[in-house]
Parts: structure tokens; sequence; C-alpha cells
């Protein structure tokens, strides 16, 4: 799992009006909790870019004056229009805690029915777990090769390490193989030829 250092810096002028001149400047107001105080501080799109814009978790280094504060990224706020970061929460990666937190599922193997023409549909980008520090992982990993055309995967089916705990509903699909409608009506014309 990649780890993103970065420098914070510390504020204590806290509020919507101090948080309105940080953004005017360039600069991200986000908080870290979880380690028995709450950290306020600021950084700059540039700094946690390769935390935000990936389709992994990543866990953040955080500088913060003397001390070095390890997380992961809570939750992003995004303006409605320009899609400009306002605010960033982070949860502190402490020893012993469990986190609640969202992994990015990536879907590993070639499917029996990719290989007859059915194509690949991810409905499910991230699931809901409760994961002990040392379980922390970029992604987990969906492996499709067992589905059939018309098949899907399900939460359930998701084979994970020890020290995570899925939150999600198990009978919600992750993937699924549909059929392209060329082959559709190729299989009706087959099943159509074999009854006469």
């Amino acid at each position: 799992m990649k780890t993103i250092e970065f420098e914070g810096q510390l504020r204590s002028n806290l509020g919507k009006s101090s948080s309105r001149e940080l953004r005017k400047e360039g600069r991200i107001p986000c908080v870290v909790y979880g380690n028995g105080e709450n950290l306020h501080f600021t950084t700059t799109a540039l700094e946690i870019r390769d935390l935000i814009y990936t389709n992994e978790l990543r866990k953040a280094s955080i500088k913060l004056g003397e001390k070095t504060v390890e997380a992961i990224i809570k939750e992003v706020q995004f303006h409605p229009v320009t899609d400009k970061i306002l605010h960033i929460d982070f949860q502190a990666v402490v020893a012993g805690q469990t986190l609640k937190t969202e992994i990015p599922i990536r879907l590993v193997g070639n499917s029996k029915g990719q290989k007859v023409g059915g194509t690949l549909v991810q409905k499910m980008r991230k699931l809901k777990v409760l994961i002990q520090p040392e379980s922390l992982c970029a992604y987990i990993a969906a492996d499709v090769t067992p589905l059939d055309l018309g098949k899907s995967m399900r939460v359930r089916d998701i084979q994970i390490a020890e020290g995570i705990e899925i939150m999600t509903n198990g009978s919600i699909p992750v993937a699924s193989i549909e059929i392209p409608r060329a082959l559709r009506s190729a299989q009706s014309k087959a099943a159509a030829e074999a009854k006469k």
C-alpha cells in the first residue's frame, strides 16, 4: 500500500470566514481525527493530488509541526459546480484501533462469459469495511474467472483477507457478465432451430 507524504500547516483560526480566506489563498482546510485529538491544518491541491485522484486506497503521512500523523481519507467535499476541493476529513491510523472506511474493488481474472463474447460490467466500485490498521490494503481483488454469461458476482462472493469485515450488504451485485444483443439473438435463433 502506497503512502503519500506531505506537510500540513496547523491552523488555530477555525470557522467559515477563516476557511473562506484560506481557500482564496489556494489552501484546503483539513482535519485529522481519531487519535484522541482533532488536528486542524491546511494543505494544497498539489500536495494531496495523488491521495485523492486514484483508484486505490492510499495512506497519508502528514507532517504537522513536530509530529507526523498516519491517516487515511475519510471524506472529501467538492464544490458542486467547479469540483474544487473544499475540505478534507482524515482519520488517524492508530495501532489496535479498528477503522471504518471504503476500499476500492478491483476486478481480476478473465471470466468464462467474456471468453464466449460476454461483456464484463462492474456494478460497484467500493466496499464499506471495518478493518484493522495492519490489514489496510490499496484495493480488494474480486476474482471474476468463474462468471458465466448472464451471471453476477455478489459482495458475499468476494474472498477477503483476515482483519477485514465487510459492512456492505452481501446480496448486492459487484460485477456481472452481460450478454451482447448480437449474441442473444444468435442464441435465440439457435434455440428456435433446435425446436424444429
